[in-house]
């Protein structure tokens, strides 16, 4: 059909940015409440994120936060704006250096090692790479520029090669977090030190012991304190002002609250506008710890589920709220992601014969208006739910489904042999479906690259991996669920239809659904029946 009529009707390029839209509201964690977003230069946003410590491998919780941050990254670019994104690395700390020496290792090669990882598990989630990755170790000149700059400000004081920040030099300590100075204690990577003119103080450079990674500096051999590091490379790469700091809600104290104290100290005109932070991770309503046996990796998760699956689980909850995740949301949210890819998979086989052809009458044939209407409320809702803070929660549950439903009804009928008296009626109503589910298709594939669902693979390709970790979970083979059919299919010829229905039964508890499709059975993943408590988005 006419391709090249589709084509002609595309939306200009950066059109989503100039259409009539809500005023995009961010919840602003120093003000305590939404705020519209207004970037300091215009058309242009400049955003940091506290990166991973680097010394083993990320765990969901690391998840929650990157694919949150990254759903922000994807929408300023959505609007049309200019970004700037900068997640750092910490490849030099205390924890890195515990683990180095019990894997009798270097500490820098270690935390370089699980900075890879980390890249692959981002890369595996479809998190977009940001601007700018800094690593600590890269960026010790600009750390000790702002010690020394601190210093020199009156705001800290070094004693036997170690440098502390002055608390009391900064009244206004704590705006962001609301906690006083007696939250800044020891088992928040704060020392107990006599030294310390404040017990509140912390380390913003730590003298050289034996068997770590040092550099030199005005104040003797050492390395930098945790907080400082995020105040001197987000200068360097966004200056001393600019429009996001991100990062888990665990970091607004005392780390984000250290890093106002000491960014402020260093430079008089430091300011950032919008402090976002994401909510935390629970497991089976249980805070996730590895002394409970509830800690999970990301590699662990995505073992058995698709990372896409992972990716629409964390979706699913709005980014400041809590994540519980357990078996079964994450079941559901792997159903969900099959139902969404099988769904555009018939839409591409139905439309497959009539691409290419030109016999569209320009004068007649149209979307029709009840697509025109999905449309108009799948875009609506992007917008309106987005800029309010960002709720994709709402965008899976409603109107993605609503559309995704819009499509299989036209693929079945396209499906449908037309009947010969009405040929020529059927024809063009033929031919505003086709032009109706090709309009259809392109909308919701460009909502699913906001939310970073989008896979990079042909749908074939994705449910075939998705059908495979759905047999990893099961403990079976294709050959065994192809057994299990004709097994089936045996019984039922027999008439023995306990038999077959306990052939199905059982697969379903594993998570298989077996239909069938005329004289042919095929199979899919589906969430196994005794987790099966809610109403599955395919019917």
């Amino acid at each position: 059909m006419a391709e090249k009529i589709v084509e002609e009707k595309k939306k200009p390029e950066g059109k989503k940015a100039a259409d009539k839209k809500p005023e995009f509201q961010l919840y602003n964690s120093m003000s305590k409440q939404k705020e519209v977003f207004r970037p300091k230069e215009e058309g242009k946003v400049g955003m940091y994120v506290c990166g991973v410590t680097a010394y083993d491998y990320s765990h969901i919780g690391h998840a929650r936060a990157y694919v949150a941050f990254d759903v922000l990254y994807r929408y300023l670019k959505y609007l049309g704006y200019e970004v700037v994104y900068v997640r750092n690395f910490t490849d030099v700390d205390d924890k890195i250096i515990k683990r180095a020496n019990e894997n009798g290792e270097d500490p820098i090669s270690l935390s370089g090692r699980f900075c890879e990882e980390y890249l692959k598990d981002m890369d595996d989630l479809q998190c977009l790479p940001p601007t700018h990755q800094p690593r600590v170790s890269d960026h010790i000149d600009e750390i000790k520029r702002m010690i020394s700059q601190i210093i020199s400000n009156g705001c800290a004081y070094a004693v036997d090669g170690d440098v502390y920040f002055s608390i009391d030099k900064f009244p206004d300590y704590g705006r962001l977090s609301g906690q006083n100075l007696d939250g800044n204690r020891a088992g928040e990577r704060v020392a107990v030190d006599s030294r310390k003119r404040n017990p509140a103080d912390f380390a913003l450079w730590k003298a050289a012991k034996p068997g770590e990674p040092s550099w030199d500096s005005p104040w003797g051999p050492g390395r930098p304190g945790w907080h400082i590091e995020c105040s001197a490379m987000s200068a360097h790469y966004l200056t001393h002002t600019f429009d996001i700091h991100g990062g888990g809600m665990d970091l607004i104290f005392p780390h984000h609250e250290n890093e106002i104290a000491q960014s402020c100290a260093a430079c008089s005109e430091s300011n950032v506008t919008y402090w976002l932070h994401n909510g935390f991770v629970t497991v089976d309503d249980e805070k996730m710890s590895k002394s409970l046996g509830n800690f999970f990796t990301i590699r662990e998760v995505t073992k058995l589920y698709h990372p896409l699956a992972l990716r629409h689980f964390l979706l699913g909850m709005h980014y400041r709220s809590p994540v519980n995740y357990s078996i079964l949301q994450i079941e559901i949210a792997s159903d969900a992601v099959y139902y969404i890819f099988q769904t555009l998979k018939d839409a591409e086989d139905a439309l497959t014969e009539f691409r290419g052809k030109d016999e569209i009458d320009d004068a007649k044939a149209s979307i029709s208006t009840k697509a025109k209407n999905c449309i108009k409320n799948l875009h609506d809702e992007i917008l309106t739910r987005m800029s309010d803070d960002l709720h994709t929660s709402t965008i899976l549950s409603a109107a993605l489904i609503e559309a995704l439903r819009f499509i299989n009804a036209s693929v079945e009928t396209l499906r449908k042999k037309p009947q010969k008296k009405k040929q020529r009626q059927q024809q063009q109503e033929q031919q505003t479906t086709v032009l109706s589910l090709i309009e259809l298709e392109r909308e919701v594939k460009e909502v699913l690259d906001l939310l970073g669902l989008l896979p990079r693979l042909t749908y074939s390709e994705v449910l075939s991996q998705l059908k495979e970790k759905a047999l990893t979970r099961a403990k079976l083979t294709e050959d065994d669920i192809l057994h299990s059919i004709e097994e089936r299919a045996q019984a039922r010829k027999n008439k023995d239809y306990t038999l077959s229905d306990q052939i199905r039964s059982d697969l379903a508890v594993k998570g298989i659904a077996l239909m069938d499709l005329g004289k042919e059975t095929v199979w899919r993943p589906c969430v196994p029946v005794q987790q099966a408590n809610v109403v599955d988005p395919a019917q």
